[in-house]
């Protein structure tokens, strides 16, 4: 798959907030994932797509209300990508939230290597 199909694809299951599928179905075995800081509780990176999947369903299960969600058309180089993000959330606990961030992917022999968040 080329990195404009995997960049297209993840588009459109991260705006149908489907991170999990996106991950099976377009991470490495061994990716990794570096924020731009730790959230509460986690590490900064997270090596794995299993480890990858785990910290997604801890960062959704977080979530009461999911107010609105965006993401950008894909900027798209040789093996790298970009799009924005951006949310509008109330998190359990903390209320509600807006973050927005710089995405950044990786892709070597098809599949997403690495992802590095900007916010």
């Amino acid at each position: 798959m080329t990195t404009q199909a995997i960049a297209k694809q993840l588009v459109v299951l991260c705006r149908k907030a489907q991170w999990e599928t996106a991950q099976k179905k377009l991470y490495a075995v061994n990716a990794m994932s570096t924020e731009a800081e730790a959230m509460p509780g986690a590490a900064k990176e997270t090596k794995g797509r299993k480890a990858i999947i785990a910290k997604g369903k801890k960062f959704t299960a977080g979530i009461e209300k999911l107010h609105s969600l965006s993401v950008s058309e894909p900027v798209v180089g040789d093996d790298v990508f970009a799009c924005t993000m951006s949310i509008d959330m109330t998190m359990k606990g903390q209320g509600r939230m807006k973050m927005n961030e710089v995405c950044v992917y990786v892709v070597k022999r098809g599949k997403i290597i690495s992802e590095q968040f900007f916010y």
